[in-house]
């Protein structure tokens, strides 16, 4: 970040206890961000020869260590580039980031950018009623549908790209013992286990031992061939280990608990969004979950998203913790799905709630000698 971009405006949000701090390019006076779409806008921000929790150093990933690092953010922060979208056919694109870097996918920021981009008038809305943000992310198009009633916004639902299964039961060797995971994209790829495999709980008191098993079993899926996905490097690898727990079911369907522990060794505090995807095609196909019921999907804070399994065919927006979909004729969010063009898997949607925590100016002082940061 040079000494001249001093001063960098955000709006923050948190959905379901997960932080997303937004970042408009082009209303902070930015440099736009080389690309035609935002998937070359993603690798872009990555840089030649780097990964997405291994970013090449450039004046780009500069304002993402400024606002992520300390004393501007911290190990926890998660955040978002709002920038042009692919077409005309959404509203903005966005590049999610993290202390580590980018990722492909984010429903717990897509969630926040929807109440975004209605809060700010951005996209218009009813007081009373639905109004749909489709925003381009690097896996494709996706849709937030934010509920509003009496002037407020009362939740988001996110529509993701197709959610679809690439390896079942991989034996993987951890410290805690041998863990059998499946393996899920949902925008991004995902891994999940049963936290009791591990002898394990999925509580506060048990992070460490979490963030360890999903560092050891993200390692150690490096090179799975489940992990790859058709779309290209960009959308392959394990981004995210979900260990998760059993809960009494409700009359609508199972109901989990899960910590999903991404990049190297994060923590999402809410029940992660793209990941409730992931756990959704899991389920659908063990038969699990069907069309009319809802994943009440729980976080290691006691935070909610609700998830379910779109039928062939429905408008995009409808309610999670509904049984109505939404009558305005609105198609699904996801364009052709992935950046393949595949539409194989299923289409899900998670709902949730978002609320702005806080609006900033960050500012570096060219004295200042700890410059954009650090992260402990």
């Amino acid at each position: 970040m040079s000494a001249a971009a001093t001063v960098v405006r955000t709006v923050d949000y948190h959905t379901a206890g997960e932080p997303f701090r937004i970042v408009d390019f082009a209303a902070a006076g930015l440099p736009a961000v080389p690309g035609d779409t935002v998937a070359e806008r993603c690798a872009t921000a990555i840089g030649p020869g780097g990964s997405g929790t291994a970013p090449r150093r450039g004046p780009l990933d500069d304002v993402r260590r400024f606002l992520v690092q300390e004393p501007r953010g911290h190990a926890g922060m998660y955040g978002g580039f709002v920038v042009p979208p692919d077409d005309d056919g959404a509203h903005f694109g966005v590049l999610f980031w993290h202390k580590d870097g980018y990722s492909t996918a984010c429903g717990h920021g897509t969630m926040a950018l929807g109440a975004w981009a209605v809060d700010t008038g951005r996209v218009p809305a009813p007081d009373d009623g639905d109004a749909q943000v489709r925003i381009d992310v690097p896996s494709g198009r996706v849709a937030a549908t934010v509920h509003r009633a009496g002037g407020r916004t009362t939740g988001v639902t996110f529509r993701n790209v197709p959610a679809r299964v690439g390896a079942r039961k991989v034996p993987v060797a951890t410290t805690l013992g041998l863990a059998e995971v499946d393996i899920a994209h949902a925008g991004a790829c995902y891994a999940s286990v049963a936290a009791r495999d591990l002898g394990l709980e999925v509580t506060r008191a048990a992070l460490p031992a979490l963030v360890r098993a999903g560092q050891e079993i993200r390692a150690a899926l490096a090179t799975h061939p489940g992990t790859w996905h058709p779309g290209g490097p960009l959308l392959s690898g394990v981004y995210g280990v979900i260990l998760h727990e059993e809960l009494p079911g409700t009359p609508f369907g199972p109901h989990q608990r899960n910590v999903t522990v991404f990049a190297d060794g994060q923590i999402d505090r809410s029940p992660c969004g793209s990941g409730t995807s992931a756990r959704l095609a899991l389920l659908a196909e063990d038969g699990r979950i069907g069309a009319g019921e809802d994943l009440l999907h729980e976080s290691v804070v006691g935070t909610v998203f609700t998830g379910r399994v779109v039928p062939e065919g429905s408008g995009a927006g409808s309610r999670g913790g509904s049984r109505e979909d939404s009558r305005d004729g609105s198609r699904d969010g996801s364009r052709d799905g992935s950046r393949d063009g595949s539409r194989d898997g299923l289409v899900t949607e998670v709902t949730g709630t978002a609320y702005r925590t806080g609006e900033h100016a960050f500012f570096r002082d060219p004295q200042d000698a700890l410059g954009a940061g650090f992260l402990l």
